[in-house]
C-alpha cells in the first residue's frame, strides 16, 4: 500500500525574515521515510506543486508536513506544521482526502503567534491487488518466509474477490495464514493485515475448514489495477471529464506563472473551452501536426484517468525529440496533470522527464499552460489568453545548475517558437492593432445630436420670465402709445417723468427687475451660442500613451437653474491636460456621444479628474454640478471600456448622479517603453538603473495590486518612522511610491502617486534617525487617505507627512525619489522655472575656473606633477566614457563603475556624472563615491581642464567634506607624443571636526597614490603607432 501525497501551494505564510518574506519549502516525513520541495525564494503564496509516494507500514503512523524557511547561514526556521493519520486516509471515501487547505500549526501550544499561513494538499492511499502483490512490491525485497512458500498458487483457499468470474488461486487456512503473517511481518505490518482481512469478510465465503475464501482474476498486472480500481482510475470522453472537473471546482484562484518566465503570451479568437481541448483533448489533432513540424518521432499519448477517487485527471505522453547540432535525438516523457477547470479557466501542469540527456536524472522542467478569457472583441465573439510559464525543478543538487538552465530557457525558447506558429495555423491570433482600429470604429459610431439656433433659443427664451417680460414690455409700449402726456408737476421738468404715485413706484421697479432677469437670460443665450463648440473629434498628436474618453451620457444631475434644469458641461483634466464638452442646455438627463482623445504622453497618466459644471454666462463663477477622479492604477482597463461613474459632493450624492463613460488607454511606442523611461531617469540620477526581470515586475504588481503596465524602477531597503522604525522595502515606479513590510506576520504595505506629492525635503542625521538623513515627504491636502496608516503625522490643512530614513546608499535613494517626483508631479512652468533657476547658478560660474555650483572654492594645492609619454588626445580616453575609461577604472579598484553621457552646459563646456564603489582592497569600509565632472579647452586650445567634485558615502567622516580635484592636461608643441599632466587638490569641509589634519594628510596621500597607478595604467594601455 502506497501514501500518495501532492503538496500544491501555500497561502499567507508567516514571514520569518527581516525583510518581510521567507524563503518556504516543505518536508514531508511518514515513519523513517523523508522528502522535501524545493525552496521558492522571497514568497509568502508559494506554487510547488510536486508528487510524493510512502510506503505505508503501519496504519497507526502519522503522516507530518512541516513548512520550514530556507537560512542560508542558520538553522532553517519553523513556519507550521500540520499531522495527518494514515488511518483518517485509510476511513476517508475512497481513501482519499479531497485537496484541502490545511492550517498549518505553530511550534507548541504557548507560541504567541498563531496564524502561520495555510498549505494545498492532497492525499491520499493507492491498494496493490494482494498481499502477495504486496510483498513483491516493497523494495522489490522477499522475505524469506515468503521465498520457501511454493504452495502459493495451488492451494483451494482464495484471497480476493474483484471479480467473480475469473480463477483463483489460494493460500494456506486461517493457522498458516497467522503464521504467514507473523514470518513476514517486515513486509505486511500485522494491522494492515487485519485492515484487509477485515473488508475481505464481506465478500468473501467459508471452507469447510473454516478458512476464508477471497477470488483473484489471474490477469496481468497492469490489466489489474486497470479493472480492479475503475472508480478510482479509469479512461472517460474528455468532454465530460472536463464538465466532471467543472462541477468539482471549488472555486480557487488559476495558479500564478512559474518562476522561470513566460515562454508564451498571447491572445487568439476562440473560446476558452475550445482552445483547452485543442490542446489537450485526445481527439485532437494538433499535438500531431505539432510533432511533425518539429521532426518528433515516436509520439504515443496516453489517455487521460482520473486518479486517486478523481481528484486528479493525468495523462502520460512519450515522444523522441530531434536531435540538434548539440544533441542527439532524446525520449522524452510529458505527465499532464490539470490544475484547474471551471469551464472559463484552464490550468495544465506538465512535468517533462528527460532521463538519457546529461544530469537528465537530476532535474526536471515544468510547464504550467494557463487558458483565460481574453479582451473583449467588437464582434462580440469569445477570445482566449494563453500564457505558458516554466521552471526548473531540480530533484538532485549538482553544480551544473546554471548551465542546465541556461541550456533549458534557450531550448524552450525554440520550441515554443514553433508551437506559436503551429498554433496561429490552427486558431487566429488577436491583432491588437485591429482591435484598436475596431474600438475607433465602435467610437465612431457615437452620433452627437445636433444642436439648432432655433432649438437652443426656443429652450432658453421659450420660458415664463423671458414671455411674460416681453408681454408686460408690449402692455407698457401699448398704454404709451394711448396715453395722453401728462403735464410737468412736481420736481419733474422737460425730460425728467417721474411716477405720481406708489402703485406706479412699485410698478416700475417689477419692470426693471424683470427687464433685468430677461437681459440675464437673453445674454447667457448669446454667450451658449458661441461655446456650442466642443473639443469632440479632435485627434490626438504624437506617439506615446494615448487616452481616449467617450462621454455618452449623464444621469440624475443637480438642478440648480430656477426652471428646475440645469446647463451642465463635462471637463476632463489628465497631466495638466484638459478636455471640455459641450453644454447642454436644460437638462438633467443629458445625452453627449461625445469623444475625446488627449495627445500622446510620454508616461502612462496616474488619474483622469471628471468635474460636471452648471453654465451660468460669462460674468459668473460656474457652480460644481459633482466630481469624480478615475485612478488607472486601481481600475481595470477592461472595466473602464463601458463604466457608470458615480459623482462626488453635495449636489451630486443628494442626486445620486453618475456619468456613463467608455475609457481607453493605449501605447503606441512599442516595447522599448520601459528602456527609453529607465535612460531618461539615468541622466537624472547619474547612475545606471538595470531593467527588472519579468518575474520581479510580476511580484511587485502582484504586491500593490497595480496594473500590468506598471513596472518597477528600483527598490531601497529602509525605515519607515512613526512611533518606532519599522523596516521594510521602499519601492518606485513610474507612476507610485510604495511601502511594504511584513515583521512577525504584522503586513503594512501603501502606496500614493507622484502628482499626491506637494514637498520632499531633507532632515540631517540625528540619533533617533541612528545617524542617518530622513526624507521628508509631504502630501498635497486630502491626498493620499489610503495611505495614512503610514503617515507619521497629519497636519490641521490634512496633509500627510511620511518620514524614511536608514537608507543603505541614501544619495542614490534620493536621488531616485527626486527626479521621478520632478519628471510626474511638477507642472510645465514648475519645470521651466527649475530650468531658468539652475541655468542662473550655471551662469553663476567662473570662464576661467568653472568652479561648481553652490560650492566655496577650497584652497588648491598641486599633488602631482609629471610628463607623460602619451599623445593628449589618448590621455583624454580617461574622460571620454570609452573602453580604455572603463577598464583602467576597474583595474585601479573602482567597482561597479559607471557614468553619463557629456552634456554641453554652456559655451565649450561640458558635464556629466560618476559613479562607483571602492574594493575592499583600497578600503576596507568599501564606500560609495559619486562625482559631478565638467571640462573645458584654454583658448588656445592646447589645454585641456577636468574639473571634479568628488562626495564619498559610507566610509567614516565621509560627510564631512567634499574634495575638489582638478587635473590640467598641455599639449608640448615640441614632444607630439607626450603631455605635460598638472592635479591640483581642494579639500571643502562642510563640518568642523577636530581630525582635520589628520584626515588632510590621509586624502593627500591616498589621492596621490592612485592617481600615480592611474596614470600608470594608461600608459601600459597606449600601444604607439606602427607597434
Amino acid at each position: 500500500m502506497k501514501l500518495i501525497v501532492k503538496v500544491i501551494e501555500g497561502r499567507n505564510l508567516r514571514a520569518m525574515d527581516l525583510n518581510g518574506s521567507s524563503d518556504p519549502y516543505v518536508r514531508i516525513q511518514l515513519g523513517k521515510q523523508k522528502f522535501r520541495t524545493k525552496v521558492v525564494k522571497k514568497n509568502l503564496n508559494p506554487f510547488w506543486g510536486e508528487d510524493f509516494s510512502f510506503r505505508v507500514d503501519d496504519l497507526n503512523e502519522d503522516l507530518i508536513i512541516t513548512v520550514l524557511d530556507e537560512d542560508k547561514y542558520f538553522n532553517d526556521d519553523l513556519v507550521g506544521h500540520v499531522k495527518i493519520s494514515v488511518n483518517q486516509v485509510f476511513d476517508a471515501d475512497n481513501q482519499s482526502l479531497v485537496t484541502t487547505w490545511f492550517t498549518l500549526q505553530p511550534k507548541n501550544k504557548k507560541s504567541k503567534v498563531k496564524d502561520c499561513g495555510e498549505i494545498l494538499l492532497s492525499v491520499s492511499l493507492s491498494q496493490n491487488n494482494s498481499f502477495f502483490d504486496e510483498a513483491l512490491h516493497f523494495n522489490g525485497e522477499y522475505t524469506p518466509s515468503m521465498e520457501s512458500n511454493e504452495d502459493l498458487t495451488s492451494e483451494s483457499s482464495v484471497i480476493s474477490s474483484y471479480s467473480p468470474s475469473r480463477s483463483s488461486f489460494a493460500l494456506e487456512t486461517e493457522e498458516n495464514a497467522a503464521k504467514e503473517e507473523k514470518s513476514s511481518a517486515k513486509v505486511i505490518p500485522r494491522c494492515l493485515v487485519q485492515r484487509l482481512l477485515k473488508i475481505g469478510e464481506t465478500s468473501s465465503t467459508a471452507s469447510s475448514t473454516g478458512g476464508a475464501v477471497w477470488d483473484l482474476p489471474q490477469t496481468p498486472n497492469s490489466e489489474i489495477r486497470e479493472n480492479m480500481f475503475e472508480d478510482q482510475s479509469s479512461s472517460t470522453n474528455f468532454e465530460e471529464a472536463m464538465r466532471t472537473i467543472e462541477l468539482k471546482d471549488q472555486g480557487e484562484e488559476i495558479p500564478s506563472n512559474l518562476p522561470g518566465g513566460i515562454l508564451v503570451d498571447k491572445s487568439y479568437m476562440v473560446a476558452p473551452f475550445d482552445l483547452n481541448s485543442l490542446l489537450f483533448s485526445p481527439e485532437s489533432s494538433f499535438t500531431k501536426s505539432l510533432a511533425e513540424f518539429q521532426g518528433t518521432t515516436e509520439l504515443q499519448e496516453g489517455p487521460w484517468t482520473f486518479e486517486n477517487g478523481g481528484d486528479r485527471f493525468k495523462r502520460v505522453v512519450s515522444y523522441l525529440k530531434a536531435a540538434t547540432k548539440l544533441i542527439k535525438a532524446v525520449k522524452a516523457t510529458e505527465e499532464q496533470t490539470y490544475i484547474k477547470a471551471d469551464g472559463k479557466n484552464f490550468a495544465v501542469l506538465v512535468s517533462v522527464s528527460t532521463p538519457d540527456v546529461i544530469y537528465g536524472n537530476t532535474f526536471k522542467v515544468e510547464l504550467l499552460y494557463c487558458v483565460s478569457p481574453g479582451p473583449e472583441l467588437p464582434t462580440g465573439e469569445q477570445s482566449s489568453r494563453l500564457v505558458i510559464s516554466w521552471r526548473m525543478n531540480f530533484i538532485q543538487n549538482t553544480m551544473m545548475k546554471s548551465m542546465i538552465e541556461g541550456g533549458a530557457r534557450q531550448g524552450l525558447k525554440s520550441s515554443f517558437e514553433q508551437f506559436e506558429d503551429v498554433l496561429s495555423q490552427n486558431v487566429k491570433p488577436v491583432d491588437l492593432k485591429e482591435l484598436a482600429s475596431e474600438k475607433e470604429q465602435a467610437l465612431a459610431s457615437l452620433q452627437v445630436e445636433p444642436q439648432s439656433d432655433w432649438k437652443l433659443a426656443t429652450q432658453y427664451l421659450l420660458n415664463f420670465t423671458v414671455v411674460s417680460t416681453i408681454v408686460v414690455g408690449l402692455y407698457v409700449l401699448l398704454h404709451i402709445l394711448l396715453a395722453m402726456p401728462s403735464k410737468i408737476q412736481g420736481l419733474e421738468f422737460n425730460g425728467l417723468d417721474l411716477p405720481d404715485s406708489i402703485g406706479e413706484v412699485i410698478v416700475c421697479g417689477v419692470l426693471v427687475l424683470q427687464g433685468e432677469r430677461a437681459l440675464r437670460i437673453i445674454m447667457r443665450f448669446m454667450q451658449a451660442r458661441k461655446q456650442k463648440g466642443t473639443d469632440h473629434g479632435v485627434k490626438a498628436r504624437g506617439d506615446g500613451w494615448l487616452l481616449t474618453v467617450a462621454l455618452i451620457e449623464g444621469s440624475s444631475l443637480a438642478a440648480v437653474d430656477a426652471t428646475g434644469f440645469s446647463d451642465p458641461y463635462v471637463v476632463f483634466t489628465c497631466n495638466g491636460k484638459t478636455k471640455t464638452s459641450s453644454i447642454k442646455f436644460q437638462k438633467s438627463d443629458p445625452q453627449w456621444n461625445e469623444i475625446f482623445e488627449f495627445d500622446a504622453m510620454e508616461d502612462p497618466p496616474s488619474v483622469l479628474d471628471v468635474e460636471v459644471f452648471d453654465f451660468d454666462g460669462p460674468f459668473d463663477e460656474a457652480i460644481s454640478l459633482g466630481h469624480a477622479e478615475v485612478n488607472f492604477l486601481k481600475s481595470n482597463l477592461s472595466e473602464l471600456a463601458d463604466i457608470w461613474i458615480p459623482l462626488q459632493g453635495k449636489l451630486a450624492q443628494a442626486c445620486r448622479s453618475k456619468l456613463h463613460l467608455r475609457i481607453f488607454l493605449n501605447n503606441t511606442r512599442g516595447n522599448n517603453i520601459v528602456k527609453d523611461y529607465l535612460a531618461k531617469m539615468e541622466k537624472e540620477v547619474g547612475k545606471k538603473i538595470n531593467v527588472r526581470s519579468p518575474q520581479a515586475n510580476s511580484t511587485f504588481q502582484k504586491l500593490f495590486g497595480l496594473p500590468p503596465e506598471e513596472f518597477l524602477i528600483n527598490d531601497f531597503t529602509c525605515h519607515l518612522k512613526r512611533k518606532l522604525p519599522l523596516q521594510g522595502r521602499l519601492f518606485l515606479s513610474p507612476r507610485i511610491i510604495g511601502f511594504h513590510t511584513n515583521m512577525f506576520g504584522n503586513v503594512t504595505k501603501f502606496f500614493f502617486l507622484w502628482e499626491d506629492i506637494e514637498d520632499i525635503h531633507v532632515l540631517p542625521p540625528t540619533l533617533a534617525s541612528m545617524g542617518s538623513p530622513s526624507v521628508i515627504i509631504v502630501l498635497r491636502p486630502g491626498r493620499g487617505m489610503d495611505a495614512r496608516h503610514g503617515a507619521k503625522s497629519q497636519d490641521e490643512d490634512g496633509r500627510l507627512k511620511f518620514h524614511f530614513q536608514s537608507f543603505v546608499s541614501f544619495t542614490v535613494g534620493h536621488r531616485t525619489i527626486m527626479a521621478l517626483w520632478k519628471a510626474r508631479s511638477l507642472t510645465p512652468e514648475q519645470k521651466v522655472q527649475i530650468v531658468e533657476e539652475e541655468s542662473e547658478e550655471k551662469n553663476l560660474q567662473t570662464e576661467e575656473s568653472g568652479t561648481f555650483i553652490g560650492l566655496e572654492d577650497a584652497p588648491m594645492s598641486e599633488v602631482y606633477s609629471s610628463l607623460l609619454p602619451i599623445p593628449t588626445n589618448f590621455f583624454m580616453e580617461l574622460f571620454n566614457g570609452g573602453d580604455i575609461e572603463c577598464k583602467v577604472m576597474e583595474k585601479v579598484g573602482c567597482v561597479d563603475y559607471s557614468h553619463t553621457s557629456w552634456e554641453l552646459v554652456k559655451s565649450d563646456m561640458y558635464q556629466r556624472q560618476v559613479c562607483f564603489k571602492f574594493h575592499k582592497h583600497i578600503s576596507r569600509y568599501g564606500g560609495e563615491v559619486t562625482s559631478t565632472q565638467q571640462k573645458y579647452t584654454s583658448s588656445n586650445s592646447d589645454r585641456w581642464v577636468v574639473e571634479e567634485v568628488m562626495t564619498l558615502h559610507g566610509v567614516p567622516f565621509g560627510d564631512y567634506f567634499t574634495l575638489q580635484i582638478r587635473h590640467q592636461v598641455e599639449r608640448l608643441p615640441s614632444r607630439s607624443n607626450s603631455c605635460n599632466v598638472q592635479i591640483f587638490l581642494g579639500i571643502t569641509w562642510l563640518k568642523n571636526t577636530r581630525h582635520e589634519k589628520r584626515i588632510t594628510k590621509n586624502i593627500l596621500s591616498n589621492v596621490t597614490d592612485r592617481l600615480k597607478e592611474i596614470y600608470s595604467q594608461i600608459q601600459k594601455e597606449y600601444v604607439p603607432a606602427g607597434k
